[in-house]
C-alpha cells in the first residue's frame, strides 16, 4: 500500500488539560473520516506549555492514549507534553499503532531556547515503520530550523517527516517557508500541524516532496484530512519532482566533507563571536 491517509487536527485550545478534548476530537474525525490510517496533534496541546505540567513515563495518559488509537484504529501521534526523567524534563512526542501499542517516542533535540526554559534537549532523532506503507520520521517545532534534523530523517529512511508544532509568533509566515524547505530539500512529506485558540497561531501545513502544498488551513480550529502517496516520494527521488533535482542522490554521491560537521559548530570562531544565548534585553 503506497497510499496512507493521515488527519491533522488543528485544535484551538486552552492552556490546561485537554486530553478529554484531544480524545474526543479524534474520534469526531475518525467518524467523519472513516478512511483514516493516522491522526497528528500540535504540540504541548495534551497539558499546554508550562513544565509545571511535566509528567512521568508510568503517567495514566499514555495508556489513554493507547486506548485512544486502539478504540480508533488508528495511528496516533498526539502532538507532545513534558515528560520528566529524574530532574530533566523533555518535551516529547510518543507514537501509538492502531493496537495501542507505544512504537516510537521522541525527545525534542532543540527547545526553543531561550524561552523554553527549564528543558532538556533530546539527542536522538526518531524514526519508525507503518508496515507495509514506509517509514515517517518524527520532529518538532524549532527542530524545523535546523536542516540536521529533517536531514537526518531522511539519511534514516524515512519518507514522511511529521511535525507537531505551537507557533504563536509573527515567525509563523516564515515557518511555513521552511516546512516547504524541509520537504523539498529531503524529498519528503512534512505534515507541520500547528496549535490555534490561546496557544497558537494555526496555518499548519502540508508538504509535498518537491515543496509543493498540499494544504495550508487557517488560523482556527480545521481537520486537515489528506492522503499521502509514497510511491510519488519513491518517483521524486528516483526521478526528480517533474523530473528536475534528484537531491538525496546528488547529497548521497556527494564526496566533500564539511568542515562544519567534521570539525562541529563549536569550533567555529564566527559562531563563538556570537555571545551568549539568553533573552534579549531593551535597547537603552
Amino acid at each position: 500500500m503506497s497510499r496512507f491517509a493521515v488527519a491533522g487536527l488543528q485544535l484551538a485550545l486552552n492552556n490546561q488539560n485537554n486530553l478529554d478534548e484531544l480524545v474526543h476530537e479524534v474520534m469526531l474525525a475518525k467518524k467523519r473520516f472513516p478512511w483514516l490510517h493516522m491522526v497528528v496533534i500540535g504540540e504541548l496541546a495534551l497539558f499546554g506549555p508550562s513544565t509545571e505540567q511535566a509528567v512521568t513515563a508510568d503517567h495514566p495518559v499514555f495508556e489513554q492514549l493507547a486506548e485512544c488509537a486502539r478504540e480508533n484504529n488508528v495511528w496516533l501521534v498526539p502532538g507532545s507534553l513534558f515528560v520528566a526523567d529524574g530532574r530533566q524534563v523533555y518535551n516529547t512526542t510518543p507514537v501509538f499503532d492502531p493496537q495501542g501499542q507505544q512504537v516510537a517516542s521522541y525527545r525534542k533535540i532543540f527547545p526553543f531556547a531561550p524561552y523554553e526554559k527549564g528543558v532538556t534537549p533530546g539527542a536522538e532523532c526518531c524514526v519508525f515503520d507503518v508496515p507495509g506503507v514506509g517509514r515517517f520520521g518524527v520532529s518538532i517545532c524549532y527542530d524545523m530550523w535546523f536542516p540536521e534534523v529533517s536531514r537526518t530523517l531522511a539519511w534514516m529512511g524515512a519518507e514522511v517527516i511529521l511535525h507537531p508544532t505551537m507557533t504563536n509568533t509573527i515567525d509563523r509566515e516564515v515557518e511555513i517557508s521552511l516546512a516547504r524547505a524541509n520537504a523539498l530539500s529531503n524529498q519528503v512529506y512534512f505534515v507541520d500541524i500547528n496549535v490555534a485558540g490561546r496557544l497558537g497561531n494555526g496555518r499548519s501545513v502540508v508538504c509535498g516532496p518537491g515543496g509543493e502544498v498540499v494544504h495550508q488551513a487557517g488560523e482556527v480550529r480545521e481537520v486537515i484530512a489528506v492522503e499521502l502517496d509514497l510511491a510519488h516520494v519513491r518517483r521524486c527521488r528516483e526521478r526528480g519532482w517533474h523530473g528536475l533535482g534528484q537531491v538525496l542522490k546528488s547529497w548521497r554521491d556527494c564526496d566533500v566533507q564539511f568542515p562544519a560537521y567534521q570539525q562541529g559548530a563549536h569550533a567555529s570562531p564566527a559562531l563563538q563571536q556570537l555571545g551568549e544565548l539568553i533573552l534579549p534585553e531593551q535597547d537603552s
